[in-house]
This record gives structure tokens, C-alpha cells and sequence, in this order.
């Protein structure tokens, strides 16, 4: 058990994108607020704090998480890729073409979350179904657009990356 003193910060090493950082933070800091306030990464949205929208979501040393319910503390130590890392060179991810050319985002509040949620998802089901599609962005929610151009470019992504 990690025992603070009131008023001193925890430190926190983490490697996101490749970059490793090291920060002390207030204990209670979520992981979702370190990366947006302490790395600048704002790409990684806070949507409920509550674990239900996915708007938050990251990969955490191979796992998509919610960051919005990981406190930064329990991240120390762990590789992270935020949204930001996926794309290199200057190229979008196949992913993030795919979800750009089937015009499946809108205002695009959850976009990132559901871009990161797929990149977990495809590699553990690289060439799934549309049910398997569905049930695995079941964690991410998007108000504006609906679902059916989410799936279809979760499916297009899918053949990008297999070919």
C-alpha cells in the first residue's frame, strides 16, 4: 500500500507513445487527467467519469482501459498509447482512415475512444463479423452518429490492416 503524506504528490513514471515521463501528481489524479493536463495529450477525451461513454479509453500495457476510472498512480510504470500514438509519419492509422472515409464520426467527442477501443479490439479479432464488431465497441458510445458507419469502418479497418 503506497502511504502519502497530505499535500505531497506520487510519483509517476510512464511511457506513452513511445516517451517515457515522469511527473508527481496529487494521488487522487486520474490517469485521463495526467495524460490531458500533465502530458498535454488531449486528444484522449474525459466524457462521464464514470466508465460507461469509452470517450477515455487507452492502451495500457496491451489493455484497453477506461482512463477516466485508472488513477494515474496505478499507471506508474506502464507503456500507453494514446490516440496521438497511432498515426506515424504524418499518416493517419489505417483505422483512422478507415473511420474518416466511411464517415464514421460526427462531432467526433468520442471518436479517439472508439479509435483506440477498435485497435485493441482488431487485434484480438482480426477478422471478425459485424456482431463481433458490435459487441466489441458495446463499451464506447457515440451521441451523434449512430452506430452503422462506426461498424462499417471498424469492418474496412479490419481488411486495411489484414492486407
Amino acid at each position: 500500500m503506497l502511504v502519502v503524506k497530505k499535500g505531497e504528490g506520487v510519483k509517476v513514471r510512464v511511457r506513452v507513445n513511445g516517451v517515457w515521463y515522469e511527473k508527481y501528481v496529487s494521488p487522487r489524479t486520474l490517469l485521463v487527467d495526467f495524460i490531458r493536463d500533465e502530458l498535454g495529450l488531449t486528444g484522449t477525451k474525459v466524457g462521464c467519469d464514470t466508465t460507461t461513454c469509452g470517450a477515455c479509453t487507452v492502451i495500457m500495457n496491451g489493455k484497453s482501459v477506461k482512463s477516466c476510472t485508472v488513477l494515474a498512480a496505478q499507471a506508474d510504470g506502464a507503456e500507453i498509447t494514446t490516440i496521438e500514438g497511432l498515426s506515424s509519419d504524418s499518416k493517419l492509422h489505417p483505422i483512422q482512415e478507415a473511420f474518416k472515409e466511411n464517415f464514421a464520426l460526427q462531432c467526433g467527442f468520442c471518436t479517439a475512444g472508439m479509435i483506440m477501443q477498435t485497435h485493441f479490439f482488431l487485434k484480438e479479432h482480426p477478422n471478425p463479423t459485424e456482431e463481433e464488431v458490435r459487441d466489441g465497441i458495446h463499451g464506447n458510445i457515440c451521441r451523434c452518429t449512430g452506430y452503422q458507419n462506426i461498424v462499417k469502418a471498424v469492418l474496412d479497418a479490419s481488411k486495411r490492416l489484414r492486407s
